[in-house]
């Protein structure tokens, strides 16, 4: 019995520590978004989610990593320790046998982690010149997509269907390019377009850069 209870009291710890975290970020999150990153104080952050600014410094270290974290957030969309590239929408992606599908299963993704994430990403990524602490980060963020698109471009070529003599890099370079939060920026922040009417457009401009021509 007294091993039952050490591991329910751990669990509950555990469960408690994650909730406080996840607090933490959430609350980041929106004061970030309401008042910049500059303005907004750990401080502020930590009368928010109810917490101590000590605790916050101890569990993430900087502000530009909470800002990190904020953005892990937004892009899974929660923050259970399952990669993006393990969870069912990925697995299906990679069952799925015509490359064509499997961009627009892709894509479909990619439009509601940009919904979630875009103003995080413009925030960290416009945030660089006034604070150099979210160089390394936003270099971060260019760094991990660069390799996720990489990891993606291998699969794809693997189908044999892209277009003949593309090489890898130049498929890594076209997704991690019509990815990029600039497009999302441009076209649905600024231009007003619908999200669906930016999904066709980069599922198609994708398509038509690294697949082989329709018979």
């Amino acid at each position: 019995m007294a091993d039952v209870k050490r591991n329910y009291d751990a669990s509950t710890r555990r469960e408690r520590a994650q909730q406080r975290r996840r607090d933490v970020v959430v609350a980041a999150q929106e004061l970030f978004e309401a008042d910049g990153f500059q303005a907004t104080t750990i401080s502020a952050v930590a009368r928010r989610a109810g917490v101590s600014a000590e605790s916050i410094y101890k569990g993430f270290g900087t502000k530009a990593a909470l800002a990190k974290a904020v953005f892990d957030f937004v892009i899974a969309g929660d923050d259970e320790p399952v990669p993006i590239a393990e969870r069912p929408e990925a697995l299906a992606l990679q069952q799925e046998p015509d490359v064509r599908r499997k961009l627009q299963l892709y894509v479909v993704g990619l439009v509601e982690r940009q919904q979630r994430s875009a103003r995080v990403q413009i925030l960290i990524r416009d945030g660089r010149h006034g604070d150099e602490t979210l160089r390394e980060t936003w270099q971060t963020l260019l760094d991990e997509r660069l390799v996720g698109m990489t990891m993606f471009g291998r699969h794809l070529l693997e189908t044999g269907d892209l277009r003949p003599g593309i090489t890898l890099e130049e498929v890594a370079d076209v997704l991690w390019t019509y990815i990029s939060v600039e497009l999302y920026e441009l076209l649905v922040l600024l231009r007003g377009w619908s999200a669906e009417r930016y999904g066709d457009h980069v599922a198609a401009a994708i398509t038509t850069a690294i697949c082989r021509p329709s018979v």
